[in-house]
């Protein structure tokens, strides 16, 4: 099978264009990506290193396969229809260095997941991958518009109020709960009462014990058989030696005929000896056997007891569990509870005066919470703002705002929510009704720049829809600077985010044996130089490629005068 296997080297020097490093990222971020007959992939081996990567080709050439392939090993909806067309399953493997997971797909709808080769179910698998791997598409933005992630945006800077506060709302609704159940109806707290004081008394009197039940029924087998178990015994004894002809007389017989040769043979003289030892044996057992026989009359008191015992244990297992050991934990629960009722009940003098002061603790807390949310959000939203504008929304404005609750709820006394404006002119409104796709994914860029992406590979595809110029500059800007700490993975169809990677790949769509193919390049020199003018302006002509070139250079430039920079501080802090 055709296969394509892409090796990253630096993007090559480009006429006129300083080569230039990466910035290393950790160790943990994706390092090969496989996939097996997804859509127009037939086969793709992708080496993928640190830093900022990003992938571009005609419209309809396939970029956002490969944002498709990472998302099915989060642990996204399967759908049969990415399945290449003629062929049964598809096959997605990621390798985060010696770590590898993997997602199957068959024509017939099921999925299957791997983790370091053992089959674990999808949910581990996506838990695995979530820890390392982000996607932000258009529609992932949408998390945004949930009031819970935009509160969480704002709470993730304090985790010691938040902590101290959940835990105070715990013991409110804890006691709550306790007093809610006292204050129950007299009739049904008192038939509770009497139903498990009923319950326990009668386990408690049964005096179960685990593992009694199999000892009962082997007793009852044997009371229930006892002459017959006698007449058996009595059998066996005639035979060994009660009988005119028995074993242990025959024995005893063969013993006086080794007499004579045990004087002379020592084999003789032992075996005489093991037929002694073997004679003593029968006649220890015909004792037992006699004690058998002998106890021919049945014992019906005993009886009765062990059937009586065995019908109350299955009494019992039919109201309280299928089995003994059902039994007894229904025994344990029932005690605890009537405990807990019998406890609230001679409480009810002081629980309720207990739920108030619980309740207005956890108000006093709700409140420091608060105060601490209005002085995080100002900075936060202050630095969001700053990053969003750059991203080519001059005239924006965010605000986190603190909706004040009459009640302490679990996340405190306020509704936390984003409001926002893209617009001069217009005024905030909920992020979800003010907002376009294009422009929630740049307001999540902002906000993994600005508070950090939370796994070590970050992908983004779409995120520069319906932009350009310096705010297509500016994304770039971004980016790269997320790229600092983190692997960024960019399906992007703008030129200025394209020159600011250190590896670009080109997703190209042809024809083989008939059929419809992708395939992913890593370009260097003249064919990236190439790749930037066709995205500039759609061909290579000298102005294009005058242009790409300008492109190129200009991250370059930035990089050396950051570096001249961070050089002339240090020898400022030497001095």
């Amino acid at each position: 099978m055709p296969h394509v296997t892409v090796l990253p080297t630096r993007c090559a020097k480009l006429p006129g264009v300083p080569s230039r490093s990466a910035t290393p990222t950790p160790p943990a971020h994706l390092t090969r990506l496989e996939v097996r007959n997804l859509a127009t992939i037939e086969a793709l081996e992708l080496e993928l290193r640190g830093g900022f990567s990003a992938f571009t080709g005609e419209t309809g050439a396939g970029k956002s396969i490969i944002v498709d392939a990472l998302g099915l090993l989060l642990g996204a909806r399967s759908n049969t229809d990415l399945i290449r067309s003629g062929e049964t399953d598809l096959l997605v493997t990621g390798f985060w260095g010696e770590d590898v997971v993997s997602r199957r797909l068959t024509s017939a709808g099921r999925s299957s997941a791997r983790v370091e080769g053992e089959v674990v179910a999808l949910r581990e698998l996506a838990e695995v991958s979530q820890t390392r791997l982000t996607i932000h598409w258009q529609h992932s933005a949408q998390s945004l518009l949930s009031a819970a992630n935009q509160r969480g945006l704002l709470d993730g800077l304090l985790p010691d109020a938040l902590s101290a506060y959940a835990a105070a709302y715990r013991h409110w609704q804890g006691a709550a709960a306790r007093l809610e159940r006292l204050n129950a109806s007299e009739r049904e707290r008192a038939r509770q009462l009497d139903l498990l004081r009923f319950q326990v008394k009668e386990l408690s009197e049964a005096a179960l014990k685990e593992g009694e039940e199999e000892p009962l029924r082997a007793e009852l087998t044997r009371l229930s058989n006892v002459e017959s178990i006698a007449a058996g015994a009595a059998g066996a004894l005639e035979l060994l030696s009660e009988g005119d002809v028995s074993a242990a007389g025959l024995v005893a017989e063969a013993l006086r005929s080794l007499n004579l040769p045990a004087r002379y043979d020592e084999a003789s003289a032992q075996l005489q000896m093991e037929l002694s030892a073997a004679l003593d044996s029968l006649r220890a057992v015909s004792g037992e056997l006699r004690d058998v026989a002998e106890n021919r009359a049945a014992d019906p008191e005993a009886l009765a007891n062990v059937e009586a015992r065995l019908s109350l244990i299955g009494k019992l297992q039919g109201k309280y569990g299928p089995n003994l050991g059902e039994v007894l934990e229904f025994h344990a629960a029932a005690e605890a509870e009537l405990a807990a009722l019998e406890s609230d009940e001679h409480a009810a003098g002081t629980l309720e005066g207990e739920v108030t002061g619980l309740r207005e603790e956890a108000r006093q807390i709700a409140l420091k919470l608060r105060s601490a949310r209005t002085a995080a959000a100002g900075p936060l939203q202050a630095d969001l703002l700053r990053v969003i504008r750059e991203l080519g929304m001059p005239h924006a404005r965010l605000e986190f705002q603190l909706r004040p609750l009459d009640v302490p709820g679990p996340h405190g006394l306020d509704e936390v929510g984003i409001k926002f404006s893209a617009n001069p002119g217009e005024a905030l409104g909920d992020l979800e009704q003010t907002a376009s796709g294009g422009e929630l994914s740049r307001v999540m860029l902002a906000i993994s720049t600005v508070l950090g992406a939370s796994t070590p590979s970050v992908v983004f595809d779409e995120v520069d829809a319906g932009i350009g110029g310096s705010a297509a500059r500016a994304v770039a800007d971004q980016l790269a600077h997320l790229a600092a700490t983190r692997q960024v993975l960019v399906v992007t169809h703008l030129a200025q985010i394209a020159a600011r990677a250190d590896w670009h790949f080109k997703v190209e769509k042809g024809l083989e044996a008939g059929r419809t193919v992708s395939h992913v390049r890593l370009l260097g020199g003249q064919e990236r130089l190439e790749e930037i003018a066709r995205m500039l302006s759609g061909n290579t002509s000298e102005a294009a490629l005058s242009h790409a070139r300008e492109l190129l250079e200009r991250p370059m430039e930035k990089r050396v005068e950051k570096q001249l920079e961070k050089r002339a501080a240090k020898v400022a802090s030497a001095k």
